[in-house]
């Protein structure tokens, strides 16, 4: 910390002598020729560029330097010599450190070594830079400091950049894939005054000026199954949830999602949807539907198979596979008995016998699965919102997907029987109305076509299709407690 401070302290000296020669260090604009990666598209010797960028390296050689400058598309070399700038613009050049911005004008021309390289005639300071990057450009090392200090992983991280320029990737394309099969993009409130759509704590709030309590939305579901009502056939969204729950390698408090909405269509034509899109985003964002988790060594940890088609099986019937043919044959405490037992799974006192169920599913199923599988016709207790199932009463017509032991993607035939629906919502809220979405039961009222609606998180399609071991590897700022100063 010590040597830190010193060459805080040093930059900051540089700082005031730039100012006493009567430059500032925190410049103005500066035209340039393209970005990095279009000058060395378009090199050639003898052309003048105009280009801008960080220093990020710097080899002294006397009177003449080579440096690196990088901005967000590549490197270039540049090289610059006393002779060349003059005695004024040299003794400015010896106030800069690794991490200023500059903006260079000069000619291009190929060094013995066959780098292309920048020569300068002259040079802006465009921002000084106060305290040094981390060191060596080896990134940071301190897994929180990469998460509190994104801008800097960024920097120094090749291998975070690649991350999170394939989330911005995979969102670009995700928007292309569903317009190209006429599906509209929408928004919906985020600011709602019921949080309803799914079973999750909201973050709660006060308009003022309303004088009334409002919720940040925990589910996208229920503003877009309007739409529906309101005439749109195929409607989506990608935007924000928040759900005031605990923190994990799969969850953050702020998250993405995708919801999509097909009126006519039932959760078979969803299902082929979600399989189409993920095979579509890892083909263009990956090159393949073989995907490979490495460690920051570099080897093979995982290899997921995403070859069509993808493998479909009822709920029960995977129930029967891991925790016995018998497993719905017995009654409820011998259920609880066998997940303790056998199993030895923690099942708390307040777990209703579907909840347990669930919960032998989650450990012996999902987490267990790499490669897709559709978890088809669930129990109607777990989706309030699904469209229950004509052979039997006791199920809803459903998929989740589950790929790398994470549930991807869940996916409905969305009841549209407003009176089944206000039952069910008033089952999950333990009979209490003031939880129910009045105006959403009103709107079906007026009526829904039969339809079929999926979510899929954005965040954990971005950790499917880059091998990142948490969400928090994915999302540019994750929520952190705030660092005691």
């Amino acid at each position: 910390m010590e040597d830190e401070n010193e060459l805080i302290a040093l930059r900051r000296k540089k700082l005031e002598a730039l100012r006493a020669k009567g430059i500032e260090p925190f410049g103005t604009a500066f035209d340039v020729s393209g970005s990095i990666a279009e000058v060395r598209e378009h090199f050639k010797e003898g052309e003048t560029f105009r280009v801008a960028g960080r220093i990020t390296a710097h080899r002294d050689m006397g009177k003449s330097h080579f440096l690196d400058l990088r901005d967000a598309t590549g490197r270039i070399q540049i090289y610059l010599h006393a002779k060349e700038v003059g005695s004024e613009l040299f003794d400015l050049f010896r106030l800069l450190d690794i991490g200023d911005f500059i903006g260079v004008e000069g000619t291009c021309f190929v060094t013995k070594s066959g780098e292309p390289t920048v020569k300068v005639q002259t040079f802006q300071l465009l921002a000084k830079t106060l305290r040094p990057l981390p060191e060596k450009w080896h990134g940071l090392q301190d897994v929180e400091a990469r998460y509190r200090q994104r801008y800097l992983d960024l920097l120094t991280n090749e291998r975070s950049r690649a991350v999170f320029e394939k989330r911005i990737a995979i969102v670009r394309e995700t928007r292309r894939f569903f317009e190209e099969r006429g599906f509209v993009e929408v928004e919906t409130p985020i600011l709602q005054t019921t949080a309803g759509g799914a079973a999750a704590q909201p973050f709660k709030t006060h308009h003022n000026a309303l004088g009334m309590d409002l919720y940040l939305r925990i589910a996208l579901e229920l503003y877009l199954k309007r739409l529906l009502v309101g005439g749109f056939n195929k409607v989506f969204e990608i935007n924000r949830n928040f759900r005031n729950e605990g923190i994990s390698r799969k969850h953050n408090p702020e998250f993405t999602m995708l919801e999509a909405y097909w009126a006519y269509a039932d959760f078979e034509k969803m299902a082929n949807l979600v399989e189409e899109l993920i095979c579509y985003l890892a083909e263009k964002i990956c090159g393949s539907l073989t995907i490979e988790h490495r460690d920051t060594d570099g080897n093979i940890t995982r290899t997921i198979n995403l070859k069509r088609p993808w493998r479909r099986v009822r709920y029960r019937d995977l129930m029967r596979e891991v925790a016995g043919k018998n497993w719905f044959e017995l009654s409820a405490e011998q259920r609880r008995q066998r997940a303790m037992n056998e199993f030895e799974l923690e099942i708390l006192p307040q777990l209703t016998d579907f909840e347990v169920t669930q919960h032998v599913f989650e450990k012996l199923i999902e987490e267990k699965t790499i490669d897709p599988l559709f978890v088809t016709h669930c129990p109607k207790e777990l989706v309030p919102l699904a469209k229950q199932n004509i052979g039997d009463s006791s199920l809803v017509d459903v998929f989740e997907l589950v790929i790398n032991g994470t549930e991807i993607a869940p996916g409905y035939s969305e009841l549209n029987d407003p009176i089944v629906q206000r039952q069910r919502l008033l089952e999950q809220a333990g009979q209490e109305k003031q939880k129910i979405d009045e105006e959403f039961l009103l709107a079906l009222e007026h009526g829904m076509p039969p339809a079929g609606g999926f979510g899929i998180g954005i965040d954990r399609v971005t950790m499917l299709l880059t091998g990142a071991e948490s969400i928090r590897d994915v999302i540019l700022f994750p929520l952190l407690r705030p660092k005691k100063l």
